[in-house]
């Protein structure tokens, strides 16, 4: 799940609390191009009120027009299709002759929206389970951080929550904005700093602080290739120990701070412990795509938008910036 969807549980909160009537309405599945993956939500409200996107607009419009006509009023949650012919997919918009199926259900008591919220806001992962006969959900803990969406004739089974966790070296001022935008990308973030000095000033809320040394950190954290440890305290003592561990696991993205020079002086100082040279040539350091950047909201962008390629598999990016000499 994404900031945008979980706006659209918010909005629908919201909208409950004031009395109106509203569904959720989920993509189960997609062919050809769809706008919007599956698992993207959008609500609508009784009288018309869209919150959230499945389409470029014209879906939306249809599910505004239907809701106002009382189209989705009751309580059971219904399976929709839109674009099955290349006349519809014209229609609505989708291009590539694309077809989309969502899941509506009319949002009540038993749906379970706000304790759904709840979870989230804690930075829990979430199953949960939509009864298609009755319209009754039920939460229980996710058990890996794969993303889960299957659709059955009884029931809906999604995952809701951050799939993605970053673990971040040091309580600093750039990790202060890394943490923040990786936080606006639904990324789980936990900060290392066993320095009481700057653990003290640590302000971002949704990131958690921890004051284990960062090796051990690493080990209990137990990274797969939903993680990306990032070190960023330019201590040796912290950042080479967490590195050592980072490099061995799974994580998807092991990246520290530092100039060129000093990140020579790294990769011989590591190449003393149980790295192989494929480990090693895993760290990027510095750490970022080299765009020029400077200053520390400038870094954390950088930082950000190379996490971003290497999670896709695109790292074009790099090299055309590499060739530039950028």
């Amino acid at each position: 799940m994404d900031n945008v969807d979980l706006d659209v549980l918010r909005r629908l909160a919201q909208w409950r609390r004031e009395g109106h009537e509203a569904v959720l309405g989920t993509v189960t599945r997609t062919w050809g191009s769809a706008p919007r993956p599956i698992g993207a939500m959008v609500a609508v409200r009784g009288d018309g009120a869209i919150a959230g996107s499945v389409s470029g607009g014209c879906i939306e419009d249809d599910l505004s027009d239907k809701a106002r006509a009382g189209a989705w009023s009751g309580s059971a949650p219904r399976v929709v299709r839109y674009g099955v012919s290349a006349e519809e997919a014209t229609r609505f918009g989708l291009p590539c002759g694309g077809t989309l199926e969502l899941v509506l259900e009319p949002v009540r008591e038993h749906s379970g929206v706000d304790r759904l919220l709840a979870e989230l806001s804690a930075g829990h992962r979430v199953l949960r389970r939509l009864d298609l006969a009755t319209g009754a959900a039920t939460l229980e803990p996710a058990r890996d951080r794969a993303d889960t969406l299957v659709l059955t004739a009884t029931e809906l089974v999604a995952t809701h929550g951050p799939s993605w966790r970053l673990l971040i070296i040091g309580a600093g001022q750039m990790s202060q904005y890394l943490a923040q935008m990786a936080l606006a990308l639904d990324y789980e973030v936990i900060v290392c700093d066993p320095r009481e000095e700057y653990a003290q000033g640590w302000e971002v809320a949704g990131a958690r602080l921890v004051s284990t040394m960062p090796d051990d950190t690493v080990v209990e954290m137990r990274p797969d290739r939903h993680t990306a440890i990032v070190a960023l305290t330019h201590d040796p003592k912290l950042d080479d120990l967490a590195l050592l561990e980072a490099l061995k696991s799974e994580a998807f993205y092991v990246g520290a701070i530092g100039s060129r020079a000093n990140q020579k002086k790294r990769r011989e100082r590591l190449v003393e412990f149980d790295l192989t040279p494929d480990d090693l040539a895993r760290l990027h350091g510095p750490v970022g795509l080299r765009i020029g950047a400077r200053t520390p909201p400038e870094i954390a962008v950088a930082i950000l938008a190379h996490m971003t390629a290497e999670r896709y598999g695109y790292r074009k990016l790099e090299f055309e910036a590499a060739a530039a000499g950028a």
